[in-house]
């Protein structure tokens, strides 16, 4: 593929990927802590049923949670493998040798003040 297929797949999955993420913040938000937490889904005030039971609503929410845990990994692995596609690979090696090459063959040498 060429780097410009690349650089649009690498947007689409990082647009996905942090799409995912918020979802991700916000299910384990909801979720009903030993504290009590942000949770929600009781018994509807205790007035006999609500849209879902406690443990409905723990067992939707820890499925919710999984199913966005998988997509976060798997998006994180197709950027890796993406970004590896379209960088250079080169040493840190190579790059302080051209650095030090760059700076030695221009030497900086100070001006010699002019006579007043």
């Amino acid at each position: 593929m060429d780097k410009r297929k690349i650089k649009t797949m690498q947007a689409l999955f990082l647009t996905i990927h942090i799409l995912i993420a918020l979802a991700l913040v916000f299910v384990i938000l909801l979720q009903r802590s030993e504290g009590g937490g942000l949770g929600i889904g009781g018994s509807g005030g205790g007035q006999g049923g609500g849209f879902m039971t406690a443990r409905g609503t723990a067992n939707l929410l820890t499925r919710v949670t999984t199913f966005l845990a998988i997509g976060f990994f798997a998006t994180s692995i197709t950027l890796a493998i993406l970004s590896g596609r379209t960088s250079v690979t080169s040493s840190i090696l190579d790059e302080v040798v051209q650095e030090t090459e760059t700076s030695t063959s221009t030497p900086l040498i100070p001006a010699l003040p002019a006579d007043q």
